[in-house]
């Protein structure tokens, strides 16, 4: 069954029995009376009033001039009161979790407060870090861009989240109905005769249970949903409460303003207003916003008929109205898509053209492009800024790093202002011409171009189309071997090479055997996982051919025969293990290590460490430069040399985030309670299964070898550790003097020869192809070059290291020949 048919169905069975699934109790003892809408909306109320409060059934939003809310609460003050008032209810406030949720290996972003505490917290598997608990947690949601700014929807919003996380016998829905009330009451200065709350169901994820959702003068202020099921028809081990409210809608609700985008960043829009000139007509907004859920993109609306409709309840001709409109969403828009970029930028997010940070892209672009579109003098980066110091007092976070950001938004212009410059172009193409939504789509994800721009025909939900093909991706997550071995039921392997990575050797009793496939019932020997290649070595007399996990074993592969019961003994081979493990730790080192030169954004995306190479990748908006990987090079060598312990030792999830943050999943999520945290105390700490060295100086010497992109917004650095980057050192020490010995220059003039050379040999050829005589043939260049030789020398003769002497005693016997 969907989650809509799940909900309609327990809806119906709990609206036939309320006081079974409803906090009715509470709503008895305050007076409030259970009726039906005319709509088939069960709901309750204090007042003798027969319509749900819906704005189809009660006329709209009148609290637009006069909200009932006797208190008038700023955009940070909802929070401030909201947590007041909860703490003395006994719930403790916490700090937000980032939008991008790296603990959660379904979802790119944080969509719901609720879902900062998903998977482990909901499901029993992880302590929350506070129960019950209050968080003001920033959201992010792409479902509405093309409304932004029309209909009052945000990308991103603060959803105030009322949760707690407890036992069958302990959850107590009349309680948190009471609580929630207290706030309405208390905080919002809200009576109950202006409350009316509905019934209604909530499914999603596998889970189920009964929903109360609380109106006001036309608006729904807040929704609790009491998650107590699963799917069929089974009670939760840990039963939850999920209150949701958005902050955009308290501010707005309580100040009775036109609109949610004027309470929620009022300095903000100032700013704009002063910028671009525009002004604020509220005797409009006034009677427009009412209006304005008519024009909601979505599919099956004739929004050109809605545009007729709202335009003659106005008076307006249509034309005037849309360019009124569409004027007004621009601006809001800019304001909202800024600030909902400066929160997915701070926490790690990059626009990109892949899965869900596709999104980030598309709304920095319709940001631009209304920018563009009116001629407003307004520098996106100003917004971030006025953003940033608007929302310090309750996210003093945002302030920080803002350096970075802007080159990131630098970056994003430029690709947007060369994509414009392919639209120049494809409207010499296209202009004019029908073109079907997928083609549409497909010049906008391949081109960058925005097709409104070729004078064509676009579906009103464009945005929403692209956001639909771009949906949340699961992260990349550490897969089991495909090939399954047949074994009976046996107990986990005891892994051995936690601890530390210099024990090789172990005594073990054989517990099953199947063909050449062996399970130990403990082992030293490290499976192939997390990018991490596997050990090899001895089982008695046998040599261990390959590693891997199946569940919760450690399965062998071996070159003869064991039988089962039989004493061995297991020996690694120290040397390849001391060569991955150098990697291994390095990646982490240099993780750190780029993060400190390029900033805050960088993540792992994913690493693979085997004996003769490794590589790391990171997420980064542009490719990293020679300077950039010599100081990334600098800076990890530093730590190496600063002989940091690095500690590993498990704990429970809950406290490895409290003590590290969510940033300790680096490169995806592990799963389980406990957690493995390798800390290199100060540097980097992250969830790491793979073995480790007790101190950064046991890496010995690392060596950054070259980078390149691997896709949009992920760059991947080669790199070599101990023995590994002392043998590429003497390599490339042979080279540049072979190099320079070949070329009759000191090693530093190199490059500047090589120019030389490249530019006397071609042309050579061309006057060899005029038949012409090559008038001089001296080499005379012979500036130094700091950076790296080789790297240089590979990329003027765009040849690889092994291939440069060949490559220069070719073209020298080539210019001989030709000036002969």
């Amino acid at each position: 069954m969907s989650d809509d048919d799940v909900k309609k169905e327990f809806k119906k069975k709990a609206q036939a029995n309320p006081e079974k699934f409803y906090p009715v109790k509470t709503l008895q003892e305050l007076g409030f009376k259970r009726k039906l809408c005319s709509c088939g909306q069960y709901f309750w109320t204090t007042k003798d009033k027969n319509h749900c409060g819906e704005p189809a059934c009660s006329g709209g939003l009148s609290f637009i001039g006069k909200s009932p809310a006797k208190k008038k609460l700023g955009y940070i003050q909802v929070w401030k009161e909201f947590a007041a008032v909860h703490k003395k209810l006994g719930y403790t406030e916490v700090k937000r979790y980032p939008v991008v949720a790296r603990w959660n290996p379904t979802t790119d972003f944080t969509i719901a407060s609720i879902a900062a505490f998903q998977p482990f917290v909901v499901s029993g598997e992880v302590e929350p870090p506070a129960n019950p608990l209050v968080i003001p947690q920033f959201c992010l949601r792409f479902g509405d861009i093309d409304n932004v700014g029309v209909t009052g929807h945000f990308c991103g919003f603060i959803m105030m989240g009322q949760h707690a996380f407890v036992a069958p016998q302990n959850y107590d829905i009349n309680k948190y109905l009471k609580d929630h009330l207290t706030w309405l009451n208390k905080g919002m200065g809200l009576s109950n005769d202006d409350i009316t709350v509905h019934e209604d169901a909530w499914a999603g994820g596998g889970n189920y249970g009964p929903c109360v959702e609380f109106f006001s003068a036309g608006l729904e202020i807040s929704n609790q949903v009491y998650m107590q099921y699963e799917v069929p028809n089974k009670e939760l081990k840990i039963k939850v409460l999920d209150m949701g409210q958005g902050m955009e809608r308290a501010g707005w609700f309580t100040q009775g303003a036109t609109t949610s985008y004027e309470t929620t960043f009022p300095e903000v829009l100032k700013k704009l207003r002063k910028t671009t000139g525009m002004e604020y007509d509220e005797a409009f907004m006034k009677k427009f916003v009412p209006l304005s859920s008519y024009l909601k993109v979505e599919e099956g609306v004739d929004l050109e008929k809605e545009y007729l409709g709202v335009a003659k309840k106005l008076g307006m001709q249509v034309t005037e109205l849309k360019e009124k409109v569409q004027k007004i969403a621009a601006l809001y828009s800019v304001a909202e898509h800024s600030r909902t970029l400066l929160v997915a930028l701070r926490d790690g997010a990059l626009p990109s053209n892949v899965g869900g940070m596709y999104n980030l892209r598309v709304i920095l672009r319709r940001a631009l492009s209304f920018i563009e579109k009116y001629k407003w003098n307004v520098d996106i980066c100003d917004v971030f800024e006025w953003h940033a110091q608007e929302l310090k007092e309750l996210f003093p976070e945002l302030s920080e790093n803002l350096d970075t950001t802007k080159k990131i938004l630098e970056v994003e212009k430029i690709k947007y202002a060369q994509n414009k410059e392919k639209t120049a172009k494809l409207i010499e193409k296209f202009g004019g011409k029908q073109l079907s939504t997928e083609q549409l789509i497909e010049l906008y994800d391949s081109h960058g171009v925005d097709p409104r721009d070729l004078n064509i025909r676009v579906p009103e939900n464009f945005y929403a189309l692209i956001t639909k093909k771009h949906e949340n991706t699961p992260q990349e997550t550490q897969t089991e071997r495909e090939e399954k071995i047949e074994l009976p039921d046996l107990p986990a392997t005891k892994a051995l090479y936690f601890d530390d990575w210099k024990k090789i050797e172990c005594k073990s009793k054989v517990l099953a055997v199947k063909d050449n496939f062996v399970v130990l019932d403990q082992t030293v020997f490290y499976p192939i996982s997390g990018g991490q290649m596997q050990d090899t070595g001895m089982i008695g007399n046998l040599k261990v051919l390959d590693v891997f996990k199946q569940g919760n074993l450690i399965i062998h592969k071996v070159d003869g025969e064991l039988k089962k019961g039989q004493e061995v003994t297991c020996k690694v081979d120290l040397e390849r293990r001391k060569q991955i493990t150098q990697h291994h730790t390095a990646t982490h080192i240099v993780n750190a290590a780029t993060r400190r030169v390029l900033g805050q954004h960088i993540n792992q995306a994913s690493a693979k460490k085997d004996v003769d190479k490794a590589h790391l990748d990171v997420t980064h908006y542009q490719a990293i430069t020679e300077e950039e990987l010599k100081l990334i090079e600098t800076e990890a060598n530093k730590i190496v040399k600063q002989k940091v312990q690095v500690i590993k030792e498990f704990m429970p999830r809950n406290k490895a985030e409290k003590t590290h943050g969510v940033r300790i999943y680096q490169g995806g999520v592990a799963p389980g309670k406990e957690l493995r945290i390798v800390d290199i105390k100060g540097i980097e700490a992250e969830a790491c299964g793979g073995t480790h060295l007790n101190n950064t100086e046991e890496a010995e010497i690392i060596k950054l070898v070259k980078t390149t992109k691997v896709k949009d917004g992920v760059v991947r650095i080669f790199f070599l550790a101990g023995n590994a980057a002392k043998k590429l050192t003497e390599e490339k020490t042979v080279l540049e003097n072979s190099l320079a010995k070949e070329l009759g220059v000191k090693v530093q003039e190199v490059p500047s020869r090589l120019e030389d050379l490249f530019e006397l040999w071609k042309n050579a050829r061309k006057a060899n192809k005029k038949g012409q005589k090559l008038e001089s043939y001296e080499l005379k260049k012979k500036e130094t070059y700091s950076g790296d030789i080789i790297s240089k020398s590979s990329e003027l003769l765009s040849t690889q290291p092994e291939h440069l002497i060949k490559t220069i005693q070719k073209f020298k016997k080539e210019i001989e020949e030709f000036r002969k």
